[in-house]
């Protein structure tokens, strides 16, 4: 406490001094200067006074310089009294205009601080609102991965749980089925193969979850596009039997703000729709191009197509355009769009040049770092 005292004092000292020291100097040449000059220079230390120690100061100030004013320039002087008239009127105006500039210089310094403030303000408000926006992202991507989860995980179990039923009531002594070498061997091949395909999947959540603070920080390196797609269509080798799969990619695509592993995700379920609802033989085309900030990547089938009516219905959990007629639970687009949307991407569904479904994801550039900080 008195350490802001003892500034506040200093203040209205160095103010005053400041005046008297500016007086001086002037006095010196008191028969070559006339009194608007000498009021023009103690109007400078006013303003100045307010400017750098605020509104009090600048009126201690003001008052100092008005008593300088009358005592050292006004005839007579070196005394308070004032002869002429038209001298008093000039020591008037000095007066209060110095105290009026003085009140101006301060309040423009205390509306110069209270925009500070202001600013401030906002801006921590902004900071907050990204942060609750980044937070919004992670849990949809939190809620859809876990769809995707219950969705990717629910398949291969069902294949080992039947293999496995299928051996044990193969052996003992109450065997309900015969099985030779060879069956066995393929029920045991499945559970192996269905098992690796568990492993993997459970691999890449892991690393999901891992990578998920980036996506609630922003995406801090750039994906490459080939490696979404590559990894969406290799792991989609196993739905493609009877279909053709066809893949053009632009050369030289920019690294996308996404993270790879649940963007492969997406594409996976994209290509998996698009052969459930292909007639076998058909051609299956994923692509990918630039446009502006952002990279398309694109799954076109030669399905019926959907309708434009649907077109944002079958986004919704559980929903089958094509009824009971094929396999799945409904979750394949909506776990598509939970992904996409959470990395600031959009999903849109058109038509495809021989009339099946055209469904495009459309995800931002990583923009450089010295353009996210400018």
């Amino acid at each position: 406490m008195d350490k802001i005292v003892r500034s506040k004092l200093a203040r209205y000292a160095l103010s005053t001094f400041a005046v008297c020291v500016v007086a001086a100097i002037l006095s010196a040449f008191e028969p070559h200067i006339n009194l608007t000059t000498v009021a023009l220079a103690l109007l400078l230390v006013v303003l100045a006074s307010a400017t750098f120690f605020g509104r009090n100061p600048a009126l201690v100030t003001s008052f100092a310089a008005m008593l300088s004013f009358n005592f050292l320039f006004v005839p007579p002087v070196m005394t308070w009294h004032i002869a002429d008239p038209q001298n008093l009127v000039a020591w008037a105006g000095f007066t209060i205009t110095a105290i009026i500039a003085g009140e101006l210089s301060a309040y423009a310094e205390r509306r110069k601080r209270e925009a500070e403030r202001l600013y401030d303000e906002l801006q921590n408000a902004f900071e907050t609102a990204a942060e609750a926006e980044a937070l919004r992202r992670s849990e949809k991507l939190k809620s859809a991965m876990l769809d995707a989860v219950s969705h990717d995980l629910r398949t291969p179990l069902t294949s080992i749980k039947a293999s496995v039923t299928t051996l044990l009531e193969s052996e003992g002594g109450h065997r309900t089925i015969e099985l030779n070498s060879e069956g066995r061997q393929e029920f045991l091949e499945i559970i192996n193969e269905e098992t690796d395909r568990l492993n993997t999947f459970i691999e890449g959540m892991i690393h999901v979850a891992r990578v998920e603070a980036n996506t609630a920080g922003g995406i801090s390196e750039g994906s490459s596009v080939d490696e979404i797609i590559w990894s969406g269509v290799v792991r989609a080798e196993s739905i493609l039997a009877g279909h053709r799969l066809v893949v053009n990619v632009e050369g030289g695509l920019p690294g996308v703000a996404a993270e790879p592993r649940s963007m492969a995700e997406a594409l996976y379920n994209l290509v998996e729709n698009a052969v459930k609802y292909s007639p076998v033989g058909s051609t299956v085309t994923v692509s990918a191009g630039a446009d502006g900030d952002a990279v398309k990547i694109s799954v076109e089938d030669q399905g019926g197509g959907i309708p434009v009516a649907l077109r944002e219905k079958v986004f919704e959990k559980f929903y089958r355009s094509g009824g009971g007629r094929v396999d799945g639970h409904g979750l394949g687009l909506a776990i598509v769009r939970g992904i996409v949307e959470a990395q600031n991407g959009e999903v849109e569904i058109g038509e495809a040049k021989g009339g099946g479904a055209k469904v495009t994801l459309t995800v931002p550039v990583l923009k450089k770092k010295y353009e996210r900080n400018s």
